[in-house]
């Protein structure tokens, strides 16, 4: 029997109308008689699985969710580890690492949904300034994300954002050129060259990325001088280690007039169609997607055999 798209999702082509196909066939897995993990789409249809490449985004797909059930699985998989994937989706944490590192961001103040009725406009605006943005602290995808210029902004902004999230941020606006790098490996990443992306829009919102075909022009790579580019690959690479990323990533940041590069967040697993930026920015980097995917699996296989050697040493010597 041959499985088709269609099968799990639907209307995978058009972005305002995707969804899920409840009546789809399920997948399950289950251990062989060796401890190997199998995926199974009925009796008749199983299969080994050597690696598992977690393409997924948002909550439970980048989170550390899915990561810390694949850690129990005993399986390798793609991308950060449960404590990367974890702190890359939380922005608050993200920033105050990032921030005590010495590397530079936007201002920000942080809130819980018990402190709502607290939170000041006015207080805001004392501390960041107008506009400035607000956001749930773990969404990806610009999801809840809006753009404040006045009190009714706000007001429609902060109940939306607390409807994805407890937690939610508010952050200074940078005026600068949004550019983005791409970051593989392990513990010696490689950066790509950066990429710009211009937004159609006010700001590169969800309906930019997702919902507007025209909603952005992508220039790759970034028309930089060859100083600006090292040092914003030098900041990439530094945040990936900081932040206990491994394999992939994606660093957003904006570079102000002066040159200066503020970093505003990352990505642990990127976009990954043909015409997304990260493949795009290791092709004009000489990495091919093929060669890109190969090395990223490789690392996942890397990684893996080097933790199961320092926990059956930590296993031997109890």
């Amino acid at each position: 029997m041959i499985y088709a798209g269609d099968d799990y999702i639907l209307d995978s082509q058009d972005a305002k109308k995707v969804r899920l196909n409840t009546n789809g066939l399920p997948i399950t897995f289950s251990f062989g008689q060796n401890r190997e993990l199998i995926g199974i789409l009925d009796q008749n249809f199983k299969i080994k699985l050597d690696v598992i490449f977690p393409v997924l985004h948002g909550v439970s797909g980048e989170d550390g969710t899915i990561q810390g059930l694949l850690e129990m699985t005993n399986i390798p998989y793609v991308g950060a580890n449960v404590l990367g994937s974890a702190i890359g989706m939380d922005k608050e944490i993200t920033k105050i690492i990032l921030k005590n590192s010495g590397i530079k961001i936007a201002n920000f103040l942080t809130f819980n949904s018990l402190e709502r009725k607290k939170i000041s406009f006015s207080q805001i605006v004392s501390r960041l300034g107008l506009p400035f943005f607000v956001k749930p602290v773990k969404t990806g995808s610009s999801v809840g994300v809006h753009k404040i210029k006045n009190r009714k902004d706000f007001d429609e902004g902060m109940k939306d954002a607390f409807g994805f999230d407890k937690r939610i941020i508010f952050e200074e606006a940078i005026i600068g050129r949004e550019i983005e790098c791409s970051v593989l490996g392990n513990e010696n990443a490689l950066v790509s060259l950066p990429g710009e992306v211009i937004p159609t829009h006010e700001f590169y919102s969800y309906e930019a990325k997702y919902l507007d075909e025209n909603g952005a022009k992508f220039v790759i790579p970034a028309k930089l001088p060859e100083p600006v580019i090292k040092n914003i690959q030098e900041i990439a690479r530094k945040t990936f280690k900081l932040l206990g990323c491994e394999g992939m990533a994606r660093v957003d940041g904006f570079l102000k007039e002066n040159n200066e590069f503020i970093l505003n967040e990352i990505n642990t697993i990127p976009g990954f169609t043909a015409i997304s930026m990260y493949p795009k920015l290791w092709e004009v980097s000489g990495i091919s997607q093929k060669e890109m995917i190969d090395r990223l699996i490789q690392l996942a296989v890397e990684r893996f055999n080097k933790e199961k050697a320092i926990k059956t040493l930590f296993l031997y010597k109890r």
